[in-house]
């Protein structure tokens, strides 16, 4: 999966990969030269006396030395670079992929995970990558060309590299085979200290209304021992690995000096070669232990590729369609026939058979009891989740034939959830439309009931909002939601339950400009109290996922039970006569 991975994205690094390899490969080529230069300063300038050969070589040397520093630089340089942009092209790839997900695959995949692989793994996937260009291009040419170097000068003692590089591959293979399975888990155990975190900081002020500071300081510890316990468990198989090897390396070493002194001591074997052994056994060691830097970062790096290559090929459930179909004119008209959903795993279908029609320049509503489906149905209409029986049409066509973004460009939506962006007022309301004028801005704020606080606030339409919009009231949140909906100027409007945290006064004045303002458009509100809908043209009452009654307020009051019992609890027996 990783070698996938890098293959699509390394791709259009070609070159500077291409750079990487040469420079490493020359800086390589260098260390496995100076070894063979001193073992000749040594045979031919210092046992003979010859300061000269001593002096040239050693500039040789010296000169050499330089290069590969330059080398080494550039190379680290260009590496750097690759392992950064192809990061940044699979966080992109994986935000554009995570953007096109319907609700159904965001709560498949959940957010804290979303969040841990588009930054954690993509993280472990970059460090693979620089450090591959580095050390797992130098490590197998040193180790390669020091075997064959260290053979060339002393033959006699080749016979230890057979047992010490043996031993150490043995080593480093048994250690990936444990450690491997260990990262996979602790990636999914980071995903867990996200969610917790992630429902802490979110839950806050309910974790402090019930007292719960306890509970929750003791579930995170659970989850944070949890991930350490693991955590621990690699690094102590790593913390054994080091030790082993440079004891290997030390004990080649040691026996490298025994056999080869008595070869110098005998005549067969010059000191200079002796030393030059010894440096290539030194490289070929070092060159394992590379190795092992890189069994160590492979591992998670595999484990955190195959993570993010599922979010890649997760295919989303709601697609465009290959060739979209443009409706004949725009006018914000919604069908609904015979609609059913349900959803995956459920035992019985959220709505039933719901069959109904918004028209233009009417104010139509949706009441019912909690859990009748109200927002389910209005999630339908711009296509959050597909039907699983029957039909949505906007402007006359089916939803699921028409370009999801030009959908989307004919709706206001304003969600249950009121939610703003870090930025400013302006910024906020501007997101439906970039290029709306002050006055515009303005003018939405006065339907929306909103100018007299946000000419309240420091800054006025430049004020600062909270990330949440945390700064402000959830009253003020659904006014400011609204208003961002009202400048985009759409020919449908959704709102859904965005009128719950308005006193009655607010309400009343904010539906009365509504309908003023939105007189050319169809407007669909789905709402609890029965206040904010009983002026709507149309009110369409559900009841356990199927429509019990659709109707004016004075003909549901008198034809519709499930509606009739919803005026009585909220408005008294006076209301529903």
């Amino acid at each position: 999966m990783l070698s996938r991975l890098l293959r699509t994205y390394l791709r259009p690094y070609r070159r500077q990969v291409a750079v990487v390899v040469v420079m490493m490969a020359a800086q390589t080529g260098g260390n496995l030269y100076l070894p063979n230069l001193m073992a000749d300063i040594i045979n031919n300038g210092v046992v003979t006396g010859d300061l000269h050969y001593i002096l040239t070589t050693g500039a040789l040397m010296l000169a050499i030395t330089i290069g590969l520093g330059v080398l080494s630089v550039v190379g680290v340089y260009w590496a750097s670079r690759t392992a950064m942009g192809a990061g940044a092209d699979i966080r992109a790839a994986v935000f554009t992929r995570v953007q096109s997900f319907s609700a159904r695959d965001m709560d498949h995949f959940g957010t804290p995970s979303l969040i841990t692989r588009n930054t954690n793994d993509i993280q472990q996937i970059q460090l693979f990558v620089q450090m591959a260009l580095t050390l797992m291009i130098i490590a197998p040419i040193m180790c390669i060309g020091g075997i064959l170097l260290a053979i060339k000068e002393g033959a006699a003692l080749s016979p230890l590299l057979a047992v010490s590089v043996p031993v150490m591959a043995a080593f480093i293979g048994t250690v990936v085979a444990k450690v491997v399975p260990q990262f996979r888990t602790m990636q999914g155990k980071i995903d867990r200290i996200n969610l917790v975190l992630r429902e802490q900081i979110t839950g806050v002020r309910v974790i402090r209304a019930f007292v719960r500071d306890r509970s929750e300081a003791e579930r995170f510890a659970g989850a944070n021992l949890d991930l350490t316990t693991t955590a621990l468990s690699v690094n102590r198989t790593f913390a054994l690995a080091m030790p082993a090897l440079m004891a290997v390396l030390n004990l080649s070493s040691v026996a490298v000096i025994w056999f080869g002194g008595h070869l110098v001591s005998g005549g067969s074997m010059p000191i200079g070669n002796l030393t030059a052994f010894l440096n290539y056994i030194a490289q070929i060691l070092i060159s394992v232990m590379m190795a092992t830097m890189m069994a160590i970062l492979a591992p998670r790096a595999v484990a955190s590729a195959e993570r993010v290559q599922e979010v890649l090929d997760a295919a989303p459930s709601v697609t465009a369609p290959p060739v979209p179909r443009r409706p004949s004119s725009s006018t914000g008209q919604v069908e609904l026939r015979d609609v059913s959903f349900g959803y995956p795993g459920s035992e019985e279908p959220v709505l039933q058979g719901v069959s109904f029609k918004l028209r233009p320049g009417e104010t139509s509503a949706i009441v019912g009891g909690t859990g009748s489906g109200k927002t389910t149905l209005i999630n339908l209409v711009p296509r959050f989740f597909d039907v699983t029986r029957g039909q949505v049409l906007v402007d006359g066509t089916d939803v699921r034939e028409r370009d999801l973004e030009e959908l989307w460009c004919s709706i206001g939506l304003v969600p249950q959830a009121a939610y703003l962006f870090a930025g400013t007022v302006a910024s906020n309301l501007r997101f439906g439309n970039p290029d709306a004028s002050p006055a515009d801005l303005w003018h939405a704020l006065d339907v929306a009931q909103a100018r007299d606080f946000v000419e309240a606030m420091q800054g006025g339409l430049e004020a600062t909002v909270d990330q949440g919009g945390t700064n402000v009231s959830g009253g003020q949140r659904q006014r400011l939601s609204i208003a961002r909906a009202l400048v985009a100027r759409r020919r449908l409007y959704l709102f859904d339950d965005c009128f719950s945290a308005l006193d009655a006064a607010t309400d009343a004045r904010l539906r009365a400009a509504l309908k003023l303002e939105a007189r050319a458009s169809s407007v669909l509100i789905v709402a609890q109290r029965v206040s904010t809908v009983m002026d709507a043209d149309q009110i369409i009452v559900l009841d356990e996922g199927q429509v019990a009654g659709i109707g004016t307020h004075q003909e549901l009051v008198v034809t519709c039970a499930p509606y009739r019992e919803i005026v009585i609890s909220q408005l008294g027996e006076a209301a529903a006569p």
